[in-house]
């Protein structure tokens, strides 16, 4: 079971960092190390709220609660879990996510990921990558975010495909387009969205538009067009818009915050558009309830493309809206 503790900083607390404070009062199996893991990942509050940061300065009385996991396997195994498999072959393995699937274990979420069912089907396939017979993941999907994923099965498609994707298709064919509904409507019919990401100020494990000058600071760039607009009838405000995204860099959560950034969140984000929830209360009772039980956020990635890593030859592949997100889309058009 996880082992749940509480700290209260002593009056010769204040001024130390919060790690090394942990660490030297926790006991046993608390290692500095340790502990700046359970900070990163969201395990330690202090007051209540979210650290800045492993090193962050303590005052006299403050009150840290934090979460040790229960041990997790070393490695994750193989599960006999359904795959919507587009394409496969010998290098790589084209795959439709369904939303709710987890790519890669990770505390939390060690078992039912991507990379068990991977590692399941693909089996005898699978070449060594770095030494060790795995799936070879170039690009990741957010658990609650559908679509097409594509996985290196062999150490020469894993690299010929990160390359393609650390490039971002600037000197390649690298295609990623991603249909989103979102609240309201952008001021511009196409447009795009440069503003860098870096982690959120007050939530470790949300990102948010940030300065560039900040350390952590990475260039991102979503091109957008808006596809169908619902509810302007009646010169009213149009509710909700479904748009193209085309991604010009990868970045965490990028389309979720990038909108939320312009004023158009995602609808069902709960991460990124909290504050919108009072529009579904606007909404017809039909479509209140469609869009409560789509309990994700509206993103779909829809065409992925790229050079095949062995023939060089450009393949492409689609997936249409899931039928979660597609009876949400059609009780918006009848408004």
């Amino acid at each position: 079971m996880p082992v749940k503790k509480q700290l209260i900083a002593t009056d010769d607390a204040a001024g130390k960092r919060l790690d090394k404070y942990i660490s030297a009062n926790a006991g046993d199996n608390f290692s500095r190390a340790r502990v700046q893991a359970l900070v990163r990942s969201g395990h330690v509050l202090v007051n209540g709220k979210s650290p800045k940061g492993t090193s962050q300065k303590l005052k006299s009385g403050d009150v840290i609660d934090f979460t040790m996991p229960a041990p997790e396997p070393a490695e994750p195994v193989p599960e006999n879990i359904p795959l919507d498999v587009l394409y496969e072959d010998e290098h790589l393995i084209v795959i439709n996510k369904p939303a709710g699937m987890v790519v890669h274990p990770a505390p939390g979420h060690w078992t039912g990921t991507l990379v068990n069912a991977l590692l399941f089907h693909c089996g005898a396939s699978l070449s060594g990558i770095g030494g060790v017979r795995r799936p070879g993941i170039v690009h990741r999907l957010d658990k609650n975010t559908s679509g097409v994923m594509v996985v290196a099965k062999t150490y020469n498609a894993h690299q010929g495909l990160t390359a393609q994707f650390a490039d971002h298709g600037r000197n390649g064919p690298l295609k990623r387009h991603y249909l989103a509904l979102v609240w309201g409507m952008p001021a511009r019919h196409k447009g795009s969205v440069d503003a860098p990401l870096g982690r959120h100020p007050q939530n470790r494990l949300k990102r948010a538009v940030v300065d560039e000058d900040r350390l952590d600071a990475k260039q991102a760039i979503t091109h957008f067009t808006i596809s169908q607009i619902y509810g302007e009838a009646n010169n009213r405000d149009p509710v909700a818009s479904l748009i193209e995204c085309a991604l010009e860099t990868g970045r965490t959560h990028q389309i979720r915050v990038h909108m939320a950034h312009i004023g158009h969140p995602l609808v069902g984000d709960q991460e990124y558009g909290r504050h919108f929830q009072t529009k579904v209360n606007n909404l017809p009772q039909k479509l209140q309830s469609k869009i409560t039980k789509l309990d994700r956020q509206a993103l779909h990635a829809r065409n992925l493309g790229f050079s095949h890593p062995a023939s060089g030859e450009y393949i492409e592949f689609s997936s249409p809206l899931p039928s979660d997100l597609q009876v949400v889309v059609d009780e918006f058009s009848t408004i």
